[in-house]
């Protein structure tokens, strides 16, 4: 099974195992022991002084009631006595009950912010296979729609459960005491209300399933459209974007309509089933009473427990909804959770170096700009250099389509390669491997001469500057984002790097200069001060290897100069490979490696190859096209 076909299962995989889920769920509120405990005693009092107080009805009604009836003056002290007790306990009960609705609160709102914070963190440990096969829409959803799901759960399925089972215990220990007999019958009906849960909740619980993987697409679709708005409108596609989100929104409508039919039918059938409960033992009671066995008092109780050991029940009929929402909401977010991190394997790290008289390497936490390779089982150090090679390198994104077929090259270090070919022929493929976002079928990729699975990724990656074709900024100020590319930089560091890559003169020129706020990627800005931004970025990362993919695409002439001047200053000196259209901008290469279907079909510089008068040839005079 590929990596990517794991991952999409993440998406439309079923629950499977409820109390588990529920069990994982809860494990988060150790988080919250003292709160809990608050919790639990404040609905254990709820519970009790609500049985409690009900009994207090046959005293009151056989002790006071029956006994006055007739009597012209009768004295009322311990009726009154009697009354403001009852009253004491349900001042109690509803004091108990305030508590904990307001520490669940803190409690359910808490656990969401731990439960976001271990999914955002999951996720940058991810694979960007995870990433390929998730929208951003969907990713989304996971945060909001799924992460939610779980508040209903803490802040009233969990407090129901548990002042339910204190009633249930409670008032069945009373009614026994008061008719063991007519608690038979209360029991018979209760069986009756669980058998109905369970028959309903099982057809119900796969259609909840469906309505959070349906929203989920719903969020990707809806996204993708919002930011497509201008090619949508200029092929007038509004009208097939319509009926697609009319695919979606009536899949999650079909699943909701079996799904809340499922779970609507619960709360009435469980209703008709306690009314004709209380009719019963009202008959039998009435009975009861007329033949002595029963007093009018006692069957007053007994028919409050009635309604009282019924009515938690209906109350968590009614929030089966919520609660299976709940279930497949998390089950979609535990699986992500466990599913596994990016994998490293390397052992080799980077780190800083100077040289000792002798100019011997030795490890310093000083920043000199000497990188070195450290291998923790040799204690070597070995300069970094940007020597890369492919060595018959086999990859396919997919088990059964190959894209890159029996790759071997070299850069050597300070050499510029360029890779040109038709689009799909795999040059960004080839950047993608050096980078170990993904890990090569067959043969090997060398960094001065180790290979790169050894190598630790964040060790490899902070060793490589990336210059991409879509520039990705951030919410933040201009120094900000180009500290992203070494968050240790200084203010100085930054302003270097910026004019290193040109863009020093813009960005005196912004409102407020380097404080200047980025929103929604820099819409503020043009295309092409952004990917001034982006150079200026990878310049203050003062990587030994440089990827440039697409680097002064969409770029209009002027500002084209200025990031090739910029980029120049940035390559000197450094092992750069380079991926461009315009053949214009690879004519200084060292080596241009031209690529087709995956296969290297000519390699030399510039006059070298267009002396073969091959492919490069033809698409550099105009007479082949990259496509």
């Amino acid at each position: 099974m590929t990596e990517k076909r794991r991952y999409r299962q993440i998406r439309t995989a079923r629950a499977e195992n409820i109390p588990v889920t529920i069990a994982r769920i809860f494990r988060y509120l150790s988080s919250y022991k003292l709160a809990m405990f608050v919790v639990f005693v404040c609905i254990i009092i709820g519970a009790l002084t609500n049985v409690a107080a009900s009994y207090f009805f046959a005293p009151i009604i056989d002790d006071f009631v029956v006994p006055y009836i007739g009597q012209e003056n009768p004295d009322l002290t311990e009726f009154i006595k009697m009354l403001t007790f009852m009253a004491s306990i349900y001042l109690t009960g509803v004091s108990a009950s305030y508590i904990w609705r307001k520490m669940i609160s803190i409690i359910s709102t808490g656990l969401l912010h731990d439960v976001r914070t271990e999914l955002f963190a999951k996720m940058q440990n991810m694979p960007i296979n995870f990433f390929d096969g998730h929208t951003h829409g969907e990713l989304m959803s996971f945060y909001t729609n799924d992460v939610d799901t779980m508040r209903p759960l803490i802040a009233e399925t969990l407090p129901a459960l548990i002042s339910t089972a204190i009633n249930v215990f409670g008032v069945l220990f009373m009614m026994i005491k008061l008719s063991p007999k007519l608690t038979a019958v209360s029991l018979i009906a209760m069986a009756l209300m669980f058998m109905v849960i369970y028959v309903l909740g099982k057809t119900g619980r796969k259609y909840f399933i469906e309505i959070q993987k349906g929203g989920s697409d719903i969020n990707g679709y809806v996204e993708e459209m919002f930011q497509g708005q201008k090619v949508i409108k200029v092929f007038q596609y509004e009208e097939a974007a319509i009926k697609q989100f009319k695919v979606y929104n009536d899949k999650v409508f079909n699943a909701a309509v079996r799904a809340h039919a499922s779970a609507g039918m619960l709360m009435p059938i469980n209703a008709n089933i306690a009314y004709c409960l209380y009719a019963v033992i009202a008959v039998l009671g009435a009975k009861m009473t007329i033949d002595g066995v029963f007093t009018l008092g006692a069957l007053s109780s007994f028919l409050l427990y009635t309604r009282q050991i019924s009515g938690p029940i209906n109350h968590l009929s009614n929030q089966f909804n919520g609660m299976m929402m709940a279930i497949s909401g998390a089950e979609r977010v535990f699986r992500i959770i466990d599913s596994q991190d990016e994998v490293d394997n390397g052992e080799i790290t980077l780190v800083n170096a100077i040289k000792d008289k002798e100019g011997n390497l030795i490890e310093t936490i000083e920043k000199t700009g000497i990188f070195a390779w450290k291998n923790p089982y040799e204690n070597s150090l070995i300069e970094l250099k940007g020597d890369i090679r492919f060595h018959d390198v086999v990859f396919g994104y997919e088990d059964r389509k190959i894209v890159l077929k029996d790759i071997s090259l070299y850069a050597k270090p300070g050499q510029k390669i360029a890779f040109v070919g038709s689009t799909g022929a795999g040059k960004t493929t080839i950047t993608n491997l050096i980078n170990r976002f993904y890990d090569v079928n067959q043969g090997k990729i060398t960094y001065d001469g180790i290979d790169v699975k050894d190598i630790k990724k964040d060790s490899l990656r902070s060793s490589l500057g990336v210059v991409l074709q879509e520039t990705n900024l951030f919410s933040g100020t201009v120094m900000d984002n180009i500290r992203y590319g070494n968050l240790q930089a200084t203010d100085k560091q930054c302003i270097e790097a910026a004019k290193l890559a040109n863009a020093d003169s813009f960005i005196n020129r912004l409102p407020q200069g380097y404080n200047t706020i980025l929103t929604a990627n820099g819409t503020n800005l043009s295309q092409g001060q952004r990917q001034l931004l982006n150079i200026a970025r990878a310049a203050v990362a003062n990587p030994p290897v440089l990827i440039l993919d697409e680097a002064t695409s969409s770029i209009d002439t002027h500002t084209e100069r200025l990031i090739e001047e910029g980029l120049d200053r940035l390559m000197h000196g450094r092992t750069v490979f380079v991926i461009a259209h315009r053949l214009s901008t690879v004519r200084n290469s060292d080596a241009i490696i031209v690529l087709e279907k995956g296969q290297i079909i000519e390699r030399g510089n510039h006059d070298s190859l267009l002396e073969q008068k091959g492919r490069y040839y033809q698409l550099y005079t105009g007479k082949a096209q990259l496509e």
